[in-house]
């Protein structure tokens, strides 16, 4: 009985958020533009406060009521800081970045995948996110960055990458090997104050914001917006950038990928890739 009246609340006041919205006229005429699709506000509205109002909240402001719960805070679309884009450092991401996030979900957090949805239905999500923010009508988004072909992975390109690894100081939040567990990691914050953890390469595969090497080396030539993580753009290369994506590959020492198999074929890999594991399973459990 009292599930049966708390999805009927629910239902209510769902369909409260939507009739109550004389502030978002504006959105009527919001459009988005993802490939073939264009987005509407007014059909994005409908899903937001099915899906999404709960932990985003009622203003976009990241403040459902979900959000309490949740130990990495829900995204705040009024202030319009996004960590996975194609753009640079601090400018606005494009519809279709905005619409993969959506499609794809964030890792290692409460952001599910909507994949569900249809590409429209996206689409549509997303004109109706960039109405929270004063910002999409005040800035353009900026143009992605430009992605060179992926050089073939070698010994050179992970060697370099390693010494890259330690020259960019990356060690200090992610740690020697790769697990998060840096000196300086206790210590980092988001732009919402609340503690963050760099991301562990021993454990994971997939990465905050993909799981290519190009959505890696996005990752590097763009920075984690509101993150502690950096865009390198005005400190590597892009060739440079490959051969750190090359060497990151390497600690991830449960995915088997092209870049480890090739490191463990070597003496010095294998070397360290046998006592990374030896240490312990993603876990923790000390069994290999």
């Amino acid at each position: 009985m009292r599930t049966n009246l708390k999805k009927i609340i629910w239902t209510f006041l769902a369909q409260l958020a939507v009739a109550l919205l004389p502030a978002f006229t504006a959105a009527q005429q919001g459009e988005s533009h993802v490939g073939q699709w264009t987005g509407h506000a007014n059909a994005g509205k409908q899903l937001y406060f099915r899906y999404c109002w709960g932990c985003h909240g009622f203003h976009g402001n990241g403040a459902g009521e979900n959000a309490p719960y949740l130990n990495i805070q829900p995204r705040n679309f009024v202030a319009a800081k996004f960590k996975c884009r194609s753009t640079p450092s601090g400018t606005l991401p494009t519809d279709e970045d905005l619409a993969n996030a959506i499609d794809r979900g964030l890792v290692n957090s409460n952001m599910p995948s909507w994949s569900a949805l249809t590409e429209q239905q996206r689409a549509d999500l997303v004109a109706f996110i960039k109405t929270f923010s004063s910002r999409w009508k005040e800035e353009k988004p900026g143009d992605p960055i430009a992605v060179p072909a992926e050089p073939a992975v070698n010994l050179e390109s992970i060697q370099h990458g390693k010494e890259l690894f330690t020259k960019m100081e990356c060690w200090k939040c992610h740690g020697a090997e790769g697990r998060g567990d840096g000196p300086a990691a206790a210590t980092l914050t988001d732009s919402n104050r609340q503690p963050i953890r760099p991301y562990n390469f021993e454990s994971g595969s997939r990465f905050k914001c993909g799981s290519t090497n190009t959505d890696l080396f996005k990752i590097f030539m763009t920075g984690l917006d509101g993150t502690p993580m950096p865009s390198f753009a005005d400190d590597l290369k892009p060739s440079e950038a490959w051969d750190l994506v090359h060497y990151v590959r390497t600690l991830q020492i449960h995915h088997k990928s092209p870049e480890l198999r090739l490191w463990e074929s070597t003496e010095e890999g294998a070397e360290i890739v046998k006592a990374t594991r030896a240490e312990g399973t993603p876990t923790g459990s000390g069994v290999d």
